[in-house]
């Protein structure tokens, strides 16, 4: 599972910035579920209660074809195989980035033979599955590669608070962190990335190219009703963000 968000928020990330577009406007990203429609399901259940659901729609739309946005399997366009795919399930995570690679690569607002604006399938995501963090990761990646920054910093940020241990979450929110420049955090969460074997060494390399690693991780900040605890702060505490 970890190779696999790594491959596809890194595939995100390493394709050319378009023009940057608006935030979508839930009006017109559609219902969920779409009226008259079976499901939605939800995707991580995908290899066990809904593996037959997912192979269906998976081998009737979400072909290799269509995930390498080469062409679409039930129309010409791939945009119609990815608006079934994520009508169906709207939090899967591989068609996610697939639409992400296309629109980038095409510099489109939306896909043709899509029926909603790109953005629109990742808000339909948060809203059907506000508690997959892979949602938010691969959102992170996609408007990253706008250059929309501070909308990505806090996509990336509720990924590493959903699933504070997961290292690809962690290292995505840390290379935000360092484009803000804020570097004692993007230490923080580049150690929690590497602490479980995330093998990019980019984020690493990055804070020493600027001379801002730290071999140990910084403490987190003291808060200001804990300033007088005797506990020396570790770095458990810069996991979450009380919100």
């Amino acid at each position: 599972m970890m190779k696999r968000l790594i491959f596809l928020c890194a595939s995100v990330l390493l394709l050319a910035a378009g023009t940057a577009q608006a935030a979508p406007v839930k009006n017109i990203c559609g219902p969920v579920p779409m009226p008259g429609q079976s499901g939605p399901w939800d995707y991580r259940l995908g290899k066990s209660d809904l593996s037959t659901q997912l192979g269906l729609v998976e081998g009737a739309h979400f072909t290799s074809e269509v995930e390498e946005g080469v062409r679409g399997k039930s129309t010409f366009h791939v945009g119609g195989d990815l608006h079934y795919t994520l009508v169906h399930f709207p939090n899967h995570h591989r068609a996610l980035a697939t639409l992400a690679k296309v629109a980038i690569r095409t510099h489109s607002v939306q896909l043709e033979g899509a029926e909603f604006p790109v953005e629109c399938y990742y808000d339909r995501a948060i809203r059907y599955a506000p508690d997959d963090p892979a949602v938010y990761s691969l959102y992170g990646s996609y408007v990253s590669a706008l250059g929309r920054n501070e909308q990505a910093l806090a996509l990336f940020e509720k990924a590493a608070e959903l699933s504070p241990d997961d290292p690809t979450f962690n290292y995505n929110y840390g290379l935000s962190l360092f484009k803000a420049k804020r570097y004692d955090e993007a230490n923080v969460h580049a150690h929690k990335a590497y602490d479980q074997a995330f093998p990019l060494p980019g984020l690493k390399n990055m804070l020493v190219s600027v001379g801002k690693w730290q071999a140990v991780p910084p403490a987190a900040p003291a808060q200001p009703e804990a300033a007088a605890s005797q506990d020396a702060p570790g770095s458990e505490k810069a996991d979450t963000k009380q919100q």
